[in-house]
Parts: C-alpha cells; structure tokens; sequence
C-alpha cells in the first residue's frame, strides 16, 4: 500500500514544473516591461541614461536585497502560499506605474514590482526541486526558461502595445499579474498537501565530500561568474535597443525586436544548459558557458546590423546555460539551504543587473553606449576561474 505513494513521491512532476515555469513567465514577462519602456520614459519624462540606470537599480535591489532573506526564513519555516502573495506586490506596482506622473513614483512602482519578484524566486526554485524527482538541473531548466520566455515577451508586446498606446497601456499587464495570483495560488495547494512530504522523503544530497574552506570558495567563485554573467547581461537588457538605435538607426520597434531575438536564444540556452549538467557534469557546463562566450562579445562592439544580430544570439544562448548549473551546483555544496541559495544567486542576479546598469548608464553618459559594450566585452574572461572550481560526489542520506 505505500510503495506507490513512494515512488509517487519520488517521480518527477512535470505538471507542477510546467504550472511554476508559467509563473515565472508571467513574472519576468511583468519583470521584462520595466527596461522595455524605458525609451517611452525618456522621451515623457526627459531622462539621462543615468536616470534610466537607476530605475533598473531601484527595481533590483528591493528585489535582490529580500531575497536571501525570503529564502533563509522559508528553509526554516515554509510559506506556501507567498508566491501568491507576493504576486500582490507586483501588480500594484504595475498599476502605480502606469499612471505614474513624475520620476519619484516610478521609482516607488518600480520598487513594488521588485518587491513581488524578490518572494517569488527562492520560494519557486524550492518548489522547482521539490517536482525535480531528482533531476535536478532539468527541473532549474523547466523552472528559469519559463522567466526567459517571459522576459523576451515582455518586451516584443510593450513593442506593440505601449509604444502604440504609451504608459497608460501597462495597466493592462495587471491582467497577467491577476492571472500569476491565481495559478500561484493553486501552486501553493500542491506545496502545503504534496511537496512539503516531498521534501521530508526527497533529501538527495545533503552533505558533500568538501571542507567547509573548500564549499566558501567555491561560493565565491559561483558568484564571480554570476557577476560576469548578469552585467553582461544587464548591458545588454538595459541598453541594447538604444545601442542599434544610436549605432545603426533603428526604429524602436525595430530594435525591440531584435531584443526579442536575443531573449529568445536566452531562453533555449536556459533550457539545455541544466539537463547538459545533469548529463556531463555541471562544472563543465558552467566552464564552457562563461568562457566559451568571450571571442562573441570580443567581436560584438564591430560588427555590422547583420552580425551584431547573429553575434548577439549566439552569446545569449551560450551564456544562459550557465545559470541553471550555476544554482544546482551551489544547492548541491550547501543542500539544506535551498531557500537561501537560490534567494542568494536569483536576488544577486538582480542585484548585479541593477547595480550594473547604474554604472553602465553613467558611463554611457560620460562616453558612448559602443564604448560600454566595448568595455563588457572582456567580463567573461572572469570565466577562467571555473577551472578553480572542485569536482565532488555529494553523499545520499538514506
């Protein structure tokens, strides 16, 4: 009689993983329409580049900074239902924003929509290895592509919908933020009746073979390389559209589309990147992700419309595999701290993004948007440090 609900127990859920992955699109898709509209909020409102940094910032750091905190009182205390509560957050921000009259209340909405973003993501990584049944790296894929997709359909509709019917227009994402409330809710059900027993019987690894030393800095190096990874990144989300605009006199739209392609390749990259270090190993993974991008980005800042398109997809896709590896390799050195790890890495992501595009945009302002992508062209070369990272078989408590 219990050796079905055993096995049940330790069977992948694909259903829950696909419902978390439609949250997270729906999130970052919300996420997404911030950076999308920032030329709509520069010409309204009459912001330097710098400005335009500091909303990312303000956006990033409420959701970096709650992060690991959310994820440390959740491994001690799970709260399922604050996915959905959380999403609450994101659609006042969203409605605050729409109808923002001066630069102080879109920094405020653009703090709420952090906000909501900062509870979702340690809560829904934790869920995302709950459904794993052990596939861990697949499970962080399902989960971070479902964000990807969002964040290259944010931009591609705000192409569409706010440049055509301006601020106003992203009241209407508050539809898809109603929508995130409702599906997270129901997520939230599954975790409180299914994926609470889960973890009790699903421990996996729970102590590797390293020191303690050994587990610091290997930490430390992960979050260089997530460093590398996210202001590159930020580069490239915060300022690309005004890149082909000022380079090569895109329209608007024009360059949101190519946004979109580039987010796009973001995506499948996210998606092969963790079944790739289920199968060879992750350290590898990780190695050739960061690394392997760096003769693209080295020729980026030169090339033409044509191959700045093709140049920017393959270094999307190349440096998306990274991350998924990147968070199952950190929870596999530090096990039962699920909650914090991916509070720590999801919310440094942000972090990182916002901080970076802070300085990125004062140095734009200071110099040129091609002399910045000049500049971030060399971050992967921090990828070498994953030769310092260990190769560990984690133990399996029984």
């Amino acid at each position: 009689m219990t050796q079905p609900a055993a096995s049940k127990i330790h069977d992948t859920s694909f259903a829950v993983l696909l419902a978390i992955g439609a949250g997270h699109m729906l999130n970052d898709m919300m996420q997404a329409v911030l950076p999308a509209i920032y030329p709509t909020l520069q010409e309204q409102f009459h912001l330097s580049f710098a400005q335009i940094g500091l909303i990312t910032l303000a956006s990033q750091c409420t959701a970096s900074l709650l992060q690991p905190a959310v994820g440390y009182v959740s491994d001690l205390k799970p709260m399922p239902y604050s996915l959905a509560a959380g999403m609450v957050a994101t659609l006042v921000g969203l409605v605050l924003l729409s109808v923002a009259g001066n630069y102080p209340v879109v920094l405020i909405a653009s703090m709420l929509i952090g906000v909501g973003s900062s509870v979702f993501h340690p809560e829904s990584s934790r869920v995302a290895r709950m459904a794993s049944g052990g596939r861990y790296g697949l499970a962080q894929s399902l989960f971070q592509v479902g964000g990807n997709v969002g964040s290259a359909l944010g931009p591609l509709s705000a192409a569409f919908l706010v440049a055509a019917y301006g601020q106003r227009a992203v009241a209407w994402y508050g539809v898809l933020a109603l929508l995130a409330i409702i599906l997270l809710f129901k997520v939230g059900t599954w975790y409180k009746h299914h994926g609470l027993a889960r973890i009790k019987h699903h421990h996996g690894e729970r102590l590797s073979s390293l020191s303690k030393t050994k587990i610091v800095w290997s930490l430390v190096i992960l979050l260089a390389l997530v460093f590398s990874k996210f202001v590159y990144l930020s580069s490239v989300g915060s300022y690309y559209t005004f890149y082909l605009i000022d380079r090569f006199g895109l329209s608007v739209q024009a360059a949101q589309i190519h946004l979109f392609f580039f987010l796009g390749a973001v995506a499948l990259g996210t998606l092969l990147g963790g079944p790739l270090g289920d199968r060879i190993g992750r350290k590898y993974v990780i190695w050739f992700s960061i690394l392997g991008m760096l003769p693209f980005t080295l020729m980026l800042p030169y090339a033409n419309l044509f191959w700045t398109g093709v140049l920017s997809v393959i270094i999307g896709m190349v440096l998306a595999s990274a991350f998924p590896a990147i968070v199952v390799y950190a929870q596999e050195l530090l096990p039962g701290r699920v909650g914090m790890i991916s509070g720590l890495f999801f919310g440094l992501s942000f972090g990182l993004s916002g901080i970076g595009a802070a300085v990125l945009g004062a140095l734009a302002d200071h110099t040129s948007i091609t002399y910045v992508y000049q500049v971030c062209s060399y971050l992967p070369a921090i990828g070498l440090l994953a030769v310092f990272l260990p190769s560990f078989k984690a133990k399996k408590k029984i």
